[in-house]
């Protein structure tokens, strides 16, 4: 067996851990990489960028739908099942070279190939090839789909958001798992292609969305358009032929049975953390086997392990890995010297239509421990100017700031161009400015900013109804 000694090892190639061996490397750090499966990210071979390939399809698709609302009649539309998944894999496929070049990059003594784990605090052995003793050690693993229990084992009919993209053909239809960002994306966009389309989900959850009013308005807003079916459990499914018979139970009890093409589990992801001998390194280990770990500097207890990305089952989003990634390799390259590093304020988006997105603190964040103790402003977008303009008046936004100092807190929205919106809310809250600080802001007209404005012209007279944080306290938010 080959034996290497190195300062830092990262194990796994994707956002966290390119950026975990970059930074470590920065550091004068002798690193290397090890990876088991194929180079390249999940956001580029199968998460965030082919998605969108589909979304941008299904866009198109639909503005056919609403144009003669403008008054503009367009011919018979025809969706081509097969050119729609061809671009998404070709134009994948170009995200994930990208990927591939940099990681090729680096020098090839600085790559193994192979499955790592642990057999000791500071050892790891790569599929039985080589033995490697790190000084430190980056997990950065990622993670992978959750299948149901009553869904494993059923055929090939039962798939994941990880194989939809390798799909030749459009199918004629899909039954959703999951109300979450993956399965209302694709869902909404299968949709829009003229797939028979159906979502379930055991509660009444849509996306990330805490606040009951924007989680009421997305529930009225998406149900307009898709077969949503909360309070429903899958009971069992059975393949039969090229079709799954899929039964579910509502919240009254009753059982239906019916056949799609394919079942899209979109129930989560879990972290990759088993099998790879965590328990041989003496580090605390949480239920879901993720070792407990400071999210200011990504450190595993007081240990020379750092974990970052989805591994770590924090934030599993692609900027959120990017910045693990980072604080995880410069503390593992300077370790003992391990300092907190830069965490930017929550930022989440769901890319339907309307966008869905939560930023800063969440309303449900916010009412833990008791009586809510922030202002509460908003505006609907069914009446703003630009968005009936553009025939996209639907949906809400709140924003919550705290009494007294007026310092906007964060917000939940679903709207048009919420992902811009959002963007700029987040910065609002990372630069920690007041409501009165972003109201002096320039608003042009007509843009759909302008109900941004709105919303906070109604925090900003909520929280002037109590002239301070004592009083707050025996006011309800947004009275």
């Amino acid at each position: 067996m080959k034996k290497l000694q190195v300062d830092v090892a990262v194990i796994g190639t994707g956002t966290a851990g390119m950026s975990a061996y970059r930074a470590a490397h920065a550091q004068g750090a002798r690193t290397v990489v090890i990876e088991s499966g194929h180079y390249g990210t999940t956001c580029a071979r199968v998460g965030c960028m082919p998605s969108k390939l589909l979304i941008a399809a299904a866009d198109a698709a639909h503005m056919l739908d609403l144009a003669p609302g403008f008054g503009v009649h367009p011919g018979e539309k025809r969706i081509d099942g097969r050119a729609v998944m061809e671009r998404v894999r070709k134009e994948r496929d170009r995200f994930v070279g990208f990927v591939l070049e940099s990681v090729e990059s680096f020098p090839e003594t600085d790559r193994i190939r192979g499955h790592a784990r642990f057999t000791g605090p500071h050892t790891l052995v790569v599929d039985e090839h080589t033995e490697i003793e790190a000084a430190r050690i980056v997990i950065a693993t990622g993670s992978s789909p959750v299948v149901l229990p009553q869904l494993q084992g059923v055929g090939p009919g039962i798939v994941t958001s990880d194989d939809v993209f390798y799909w030749d053909d459009l199918p004629s239809s899909v039954a959703v798992i999951g109300t979450g960002v993956i399965g209302l994306e694709l869902g909404q966009a299968l949709t829009r292609l003229g797939v028979k389309v159906s979502l379930f989900a055991r509660g009444g959850s849509i996306a990330q969305l805490t606040d009951p009013e924007v989680l009421h308005a997305a529930t009225r807003t998406l149900s307009a358009e898709l077969d949503l079916r909360f309070q429903t459990e899958v009971v069992r499914a059975e393949q039969q032929g090229d079709e799954v018979l899929l039964t579910t139970r509502d919240a009254l009890g009753k059982e239906t049975s019916e056949r799609f093409q394919y079942v899209l589990v979109a129930t989560g992801r879990s972290p990759n953390v088993r099998g790879m001998g965590l328990e041989t390194t003496g580090l605390d280990l949480l239920p879901n086997g993720v070792p407990e770990f400071d999210s200011r500097t990504m450190q595993c207890g007081s240990s020379h392990i750092f974990i970052a990305g989805d591994a770590n089952n924090e934030l599993p989003l692609l900027a959120e890995a990017a910045d693990h990634g980072k604080i995880a390799g410069e503390n593992a390259g300077r370790y003992p010297d391990v300092r907190p590093g830069l965490r930017r304020a929550m930022l989440g988006i769901a890319f339907t239509e309307p966008n869905i997105a939560t930023l800063g603190k969440s309303y449900k964040t916010l009412c833990e421990g008791g009586r809510p103790k922030f202002a509460i402003g908003q505006v609907s977008f069914e009446n703003q100017g630009r968005s009936r303009v553009m025939l996209q008046n639907k949906g809400m936004l709140r924003v919550y700031a705290e009494y007294g100092s007026c310092r906007f807190l964060g917000a939940e929205m679903i709207g048009p161009r919420g992902e811009h919106i959002a963007h700029l809310l987040a910065w609002a809250v990372q630069a920690h400015l007041t409501v009165p600080q972003m109201l002096d802001m320039p608003f042009y007209h007509p843009v759909i900013e302008e109900g941004v404005r709105t919303a906070l012209r109604d925090l900003a007279a909520n929280l002037a109804k109590a002239t301070n944080h004592t009083d707050a306290a025996d006011s309800e938010p947004g009275t």
